[in-house]
C-alpha cells in the first residue's frame, strides 16, 4: 500500500504552510516522561493553520486553541504535585527543529481547569480558569519568557500545585508573542496591532489527596481585553517600558485560607484511559488486536478489521503526524498476504506492542531555570526522562470514543504574523497525488484485498480543507 507515504507527504506540506515563524503545543511530559506526540492534547483540525495563532483576544478559541471545544480520546493520569514540562514546536511532526521564530518575544503563563470530565466537549471557554505559573520579561537576564523557551528547545516547566482538589482538569499553556504589537491596524496583512497567541490545552487526571478550590478564577475569553497595556507592550522602545505589565489573575498559591471542600476532589480515573489490548499508540488512537482465527472467512475478517483500523489511525492523526500508521498498515499488509498465500492462522504477533520506544532526540535538554511565580518551576534533568512505553498507565477494557477527524470547516485562527504561504506549489502536489493515487491502488492491490478507500477520501478532505482555507 502506498496512502501512508502520501498522509505523511501531505501532512509535511500542509505544516510548511504555516511554519513561517509560528508555533503549536504539540506533547507533554510528566516528571520528565513524555506522553507521546499528540497523546492527551486537544489540537487545530486543520493541518494548514496548526502553528496559527487566536485572531482575536475574544475569541472562544482562547480557551483550547482551534477545535479546542473537542476533546480528544485520552487523558493522562497526573500524580500529585508532578511537574509538567510543554513542548512547542514550529513544525508539529517534529520534521525540522524549531519551537518559535527569535523575533517572537512575548510572556508565558500556565492556566488549569477543574471539569466534571476532560471528554466532555464545549467546557473550554468560560469561567472556572486558575493562573499556575507566568513569567513576562526577566530584567535579571535581559530575557523574554519566549526566549528561554527557545533556549530550552521548547519546553516549558511548571510545578502542580499539591494542594488542590484531585480530578479532572484542562492544562492551558499560553504564549504570547509582542512583535506585532507596536504596528499601526491599518496594515492590511494584519488584523490588529495585538500580539499573537498561541495556547493548546491538555487534558489530565490529576492524581491529587487535596481539596483546596481556587477561588481567584477568570473566564477565558475575557481575562484580558485589547486595549491592556500588557497586549500594546512596545517591545522595541529603547529603554523598555519596564516591569512588563502582567496580565490576568496572580498565579495561584496554596495557603492555609485556601478554601476546601472535600466533596470536590475525585480519586479513581475511569475516562480516557488506554484500552488494555491497545498494541499500537499513534496520538490518541489506539490499535486494538484482532481476534484470532483459524479459517479463511475468520482470516479475511481480520484482514477487513485491520484495514477498517488502518484508516481510522490515518484519519485521526492530528497535526503531529501519522508516524506510527504504518506499523499498522503493515501489519494489515502481513495479515492479507497471508490469507492469500492460505495461511489462515493468527494473527501474527498477536498481542504484541508495536509502539517505537521513544528516541533520545525527544528527551528533554538540560536543566535551565525559568522562575515564576510557581517554585521550583526548572526544566528537568535529561537523565529523568522515561519512554511512554515505560510510563506506568492506567488502562481499560472498553475502547475509547475515536478523535476527530481532519475537517474543511475553517476555524477562528489567523495567520497575522507573517507567514509564507506556499498554496500554488501544495494545490500541485495535491491534484497529482489525489489523481494518481487511485489508480495505482487499484492496479497493484490483490483480488480479495480490502481497499482504503478511506484513507483517499481523508487525503482529499485534508486537500480541499488546505485550499479553501487560503493556503
Amino acid at each position: 500500500m502506498v496512502f501512508s507515504n502520501i498522509k505523511g507527504l501531505l501532512l509535511t506540506l500542509a505544516a510548511s504552510q504555516a511554519v513561517q515563524a509560528h508555533t503549536t503545543f504539540t506533547n507533554f511530559f510528566v516528571n520528565g516522561a513524555d506522553q507521546g506526540d499528540g497523546v492527551c492534547v486537544r489540537m487545530s483540525n486543520i493541518p494548514s493553520q496548526a502553528t496559527f495563532p487566536i485572531s482575536s483576544v475574544s475569541s472562544p478559541d482562547m480557551a483550547c486553541g482551534v477545535n479546542g471545544e473537542t476533546s480528544v480520546a485520552r487523558v493522562c493520569p497526573v500524580n500529585d504535585g508532578a511537574t509538567l514540562t510543554f513542548e512547542f514546536r514550529t513544525w508539529p511532526d517534529a520534521s525540522q527543529p524549531g519551537s518559535i521564530d527569535a523575533s517572537h518575544k512575548g510572556p508565558c503563563a500556565v492556566y488549569m481547569k477543574k471539569v466534571d470530565s476532560a471528554m466532555a466537549n464545549n467546557t473550554a471557554a468560560g469561567d472556572g480558569w486558575f493562573k499556575i505559573w507566568d513569567e513576562g520579561y526577566d530584567e535579571s537576564t535581559n530575557q523574554w519568557c519566549t526566549e528561554k523557551l527557545i533556549a530550552n528547545d521548547g519546553h516549558l516547566s511548571v510545578a502542580l500545585p499539591a494542594d488542590v482538589a484531585g480530578g479532572y482538569y484542562l492544562v492551558r499553556p499560553e504564549l504570547l508573542a509582542l512583535q506585532q504589537a507596536d504596528k499601526n491596524p491599518s496594515d492590511p496583512q494584519f488584523a490588529s496591532s495585538l500580539p499573537c497567541v498561541y495556547v493548546g490545552c491538555a487534558q489530565i487526571f490529576y492524581e491529587s489527596t487535596g481539596s483546596a478550590i481556587p477561588g481567584n478564577t477568570v473566564s477565558i475569553p475575557g481575562y484580558v481585553d485589547a486595549s491592556s497595556p500588557a497586549l500594546t507592550f512596545n517591545i522595541y522602545n529603547q529603554p523598555m517600558a519596564l516591569p512588563y505589565p502582567s496580565f490576568g489573575p496572580p498565579a495561584y498559591e496554596s495557603t492555609s485560607s485556601s478554601k476546601r471542600d472535600l466533596s470536590a476532589r475525585q480519586s479513581t480515573q475511569t475516562e480516557g484511559l488506554m484500552p488494555a489490548n491497545c498494541v499500537l499508540v499513534n496520538a490518541n488512537w489506539c490499535g486494538i488486536e484482532l481476534a484470532s482465527y483459524s479459517d479463511e472467512n475468520g482470516c479475511w475478517a481480520a484482514s477487513t478489521a485491520c484495514w477498517d483500523q488502518c484508516t481510522d489511525c490515518y484519519d485521526s492523526a492530528p497535526p503531529t503526524g501519522s508516524k506510527n500508521c504504518p506499523i499498522w498498515e503493515a501489519k494489515c499488509t502481513a495479515i492479507q498476504d497471508a490469507c492469500s498465500a492460505g495461511n489462515y492462522n493468527g494473527p501474527p504477533n498477536a498481542g504484541q506492542n508495536l509502539t517505537p520506544a521513544l528516541s533520545s532526540s525527544q528527551s528533554l535538554p538540560p536543566a535551565t531555570a525559568m522562575t515564576g511565580s510557581v517554585e521550583d518551576s526548572s526544566f528537568p534533568q535529561s537523565s529523568t526522562v522515561a519512554t511512554a512505553t515505560t510510563t506506568s498507565t492506567p488502562t481499560s477494557s472498553s475502547t475509547p470514543a475515536p478523535s476527530p477527524s481532519f475537517s474543511s470547516g475553517a476555524g477562528t485562527s489567523i495567520d497575522t504574523c507573517g507567514s509564507d504561504n506556499g498554496g500554488l506549489v501544495l494545490a500541485i502536489a495535491v491534484i497529482l497525488v489525489i489523481t494518481v493515487i487511485p489508480a495505482v491502488n487499484q492496479a497493484s492491490a490483490p483480488a480479495q484485498a480490502v481497499a482504503p478507500s478511506a484513507c483517499i477520501d481523508m487525503l482529499e478532505g485534508i486537500s480541499f480543507s488546505i485550499l479553501s482555507n487560503g493556503c
